[in-house]
């Protein structure tokens, strides 16, 4: 086994160990993949302020998201089709991420249930909603995460028309895998990911199967998710599905300082600054030039956390630094997931978490939650503002 240490370690063997459509379904964006890209570019943008001769015993990287006590400022991101990565991909990354002390969110299109995760994971976790078109699906999926016991409800709102992935489109993309000539001889040169898939009976999107209806098979499953995405969803639809939920409830795709606003109007616990992993609108800027203009407009009236091109645990430390109250991860972890399986992904953890400690020492810092602009150097004309 190589020496892993750091993400992209992890990254390579994923690309080894999985089959194209589903490897290229992770690491890519939509049209020009420019925002996808500078998710992660921008982030060596910003530099770090070196201090010395400090006592930097008795560190600590814990803290709170949603109130809830997290080993390190970190949750992972809901990730479609993760079941697609590994073979119960859902499950492992849940229970890797419960070991390890940190939020784990389940997607609605999660090759694994609700209760299949619930069923097999130790801890809470946290759902992801995408509004369809049908609402007796979306009240029942959203009753079936309250039987579950999950404890935030996430939900995503730049996912109204899905932006076009251009590989996806050319690989011909589908969880299962059509068994086409081209995908089969592909899978037979990853064995360990095909036996994995041959032992489960996960592998589709099981939180629709069985329960939208008329969805019983590939075809009628394709059909119905082209066509349910709401492109209605608006601020009351957003109350609506507050209220029917009850819980903690977080809005994720926020990249815009007005809507920072409207979001905290509607109830937010929390807000995510996201833009999807640069898989919706392709153009826009990265997540971490906009989190500070969004965390100036919220003005602290609820908590803020950023998502999107995060690899590393400087990269942690520089959203937190620019005020981030918690950060989210997605393809890091799925890197890891890919690679070794539920090992995998705690190794992410492991990375991230060793970066982030020992990035903090080097700048000065004992507590996750003391970190600030201080700790940084960010040019003048970094932050994304609307002139």
């Amino acid at each position: 086994m190589p020496v892993i240490a750091s993400i992209e370690d992890l990254k390579r063997l994923h690309r080894k160990r999985t089959p194209r459509m589903f490897w290229d379904y992770c690491e890519s964006g939509s049209y020009t993949e420019q925002t996808f890209r500078d998710n992660s570019a921008d982030f060596a943008l910003i530099r770090l302020r070196q201090r010395v001769a400090r006592d930097l015993s008795d560190r600590v990287l814990a803290s709170t998201m949603l109130g809830q006590k997290v080993a390190m400022p970190v949750a992972l991101s809901p990730v479609g089709s993760t079941g697609m990565q590994h073979a119960d991909g859902e499950i492992l990354a849940a229970r890797a991420a419960a070991r390890f002390g940190v939020p784990y969110t389940l997607s609605t299109m999660s090759i694994c249930s609700i209760e299949d995760v619930a069923a097999a994971t130790p801890d809470p976790f946290w759902f992801q909603l995408y509004v369809m078109r049908d609402e007796d699906f979306v009240d029942r999926i959203i009753d079936r995460a309250k039987a579950a016991k999950c404890s935030a409800l996430v939900l995503t709102l730049d996912l109204q028309i899905i932006g076009q992935r251009h590989k996806d489109l050319k690989n011909g993309l589908t969880s299962p895998p059509r068994l086409t000539l081209p995908n089969i001889l592909n899978m037979a040169t990853k064995p360990a990911w095909s036996m994995g898939m041959l032992q489960t009976p996960r592998r589709q999107f099981r939180n629709i199967v069985g329960h939208a209806k008329g969805v019983t098979n590939l075809a009628d499953l394709t059909t119905w998710t082209n066509e349910q995405f709401d492109p209605r969803l608006d601020w009351k639809k957003v109350a609506r599905i507050r209220d029917r939920w009850g819980g903690k409830f977080v809005l994720k795709g926020i990249l815009d300082a007005e809507d920072a606003k409207l979001a905290v109007d509607a109830g937010a616990d929390a807000i995510i600054v996201s833009n999807h992993g640069g898989r919706q609108l392709d153009g826009a800027l990265s997540s971490i030039r906009m989190l500070p203009s969004i965390i100036r407009a919220v003005g602290g009236k609820t908590e803020v956390w950023m998502d999107g091109g995060i690899r590393s645990g400087q990269d942690v430390l520089k959203a937190l630094a620019l005020g981030a109250n918690g950060t989210m991860i997605g393809r890091a972890y799925i890197h890891g997931l890919g690679a070794m399986g539920e090992a995998g992904v705690t190794r992410a953890l492991e990375v991230i978490a060793k970066e982030l400690d020992i990035t903090m020492a080097l700048c000065g810092e004992r507590d996750v939650k003391k970190l600030g602009r201080h700790n940084l150097l960010v040019p003048k004309d970094f932050e994304g503002v609307w002139a």
